[in-house]
């Protein structure tokens, strides 16, 4: 004899069928949601730090330039002074030998 089922009974079995299969359509969904936006933030992350390692290369550029502007004014002012003590130097020489010869 073949078993009757109530339009209840069936109704719950469709309902855990579908339900079953939408409760696994939602798990993959939301996993592949939760994929999607773990890849999103880890390429915005690297993004970022791709970003921040390039200003960071020019920051340091950028103050290695102006070292080597400062230490060539630095250079250029010390051999002036240089120039200025032999000038000097030479001035006392030459006053040093004419008081001797007077």
């Amino acid at each position: 004899m073949t078993e009757r089922t109530t339009i209840l009974q069936e109704v719950g079995q469709a309902f855990r069928e579908n339900g079953l299969t939408a409760a696994i359509t939602a798990l993959v969904g939301g996993s592949l949601a939760i994929a999607a936006t773990v890849t999103r933030k880890a390429f915005t992350n690297e993004a970022m730090l791709e970003r921040l390692d390039k200003e960071l290369y020019l920051e340091r550029e950028r103050t290695d330039k102006q070292r080597a502007d400062d230490r060539k004014a630095d250079a250029d002012r010390l051999e002036r002074i240089e120039t200025d003590i032999r000038a000097m130097r030479d001035v006392m020489f030459e006053a040093f030998q004419r008081g001797r010869t007077d």
